[in-house]
């Protein structure tokens, strides 16, 4: 029988072979030791080998997880293996960062948290968007911790870089017609059903559609 659809995320790609022996894991632990990026070079290498593996593997497809980041990325990428689609995950700003600034981990246990819940009613337009809050149980929520980081200042920042960089790379794709823009009515629970709902139908112009 077939094997599911992957889905590769390209940091845990890295982390994968950081904890291997193989030769090119020295040289990606003196980059990653240095606090240098790892270059697209590498990331894309890493990438072919695992989609070499899934192929040999018999697995149908894979789903990519935040990459490409950017467009010399997609390009790179676009010579290593054929794109289906681009689904683009929308969601506002202002929740984003309340989404951000409500993360918390506990510092006994390491799982994470998010105290934020966020209920925007429909207004000039724009639809309801709820999420609740993924609350700790008991014995974590003293041992809550907020991430150095998880600053309204940097969390705006990190969304101004990511904006920068990613744009270009949705038009990269939506000159391919490729792109699936898919506002996120809420948390997984109400997101997914949805978004199950539109990849299912069998025409892409459909699909698009009902997702704008």
């Amino acid at each position: 029988s077939a094997c599911p659809t992957p889905h590769i995320a390209t940091g845990d790609l890295v982390r994968d072979e950081l904890a291997s022996t193989g030769p090119d894991a020295v040289q990606l632990k003196e980059i990653v030791n240095q606090g240098k990026l790892v270059s697209d070079e590498i990331i894309i290498n890493l990438l072919s080998k695992r989609l070499k593996k899934g192929e040999e593997k018999g697995e149908s497809g894979f789903i990519l997880d935040g990459f490409p980041r950017t467009v010399n990325q997609a390009e790179i990428l676009d010579g290593v293996t054929d794109i289906d689609m681009v689904v683009n995950l929308k969601l506002r700003e202002d929740i984003i960062v309340q989404k951000c600034l409500g993360r918390r981990i506990c510092g006994q246990c390491g799982k994470n948290f998010n105290l934020a819940c966020i209920d925007v009613k429909a207004e000039n337009g724009l639809p309801p968007i709820y999420m609740s809050p993924l609350l700790p149980p008991n014995n974590c929520m003293s041992k809550l911790l907020t991430r150095d980081d998880d600053t309204e200042e940097v969390v705006r920042n990190r969304l101004r870089i990511y904006n920068e960089m990613s744009q270009p790379v949705e038009d990269f794709y939506q000159k391919q017609g490729k792109v699936l823009e898919f506002d996120l009515p809420g948390g997984i629970p109400e997101s997914w059903p949805k978004l199950l709902d539109v990849l299912n139908l069998e025409d892409q112009q459909e699909m698009k559609l009902a997702a704008a």
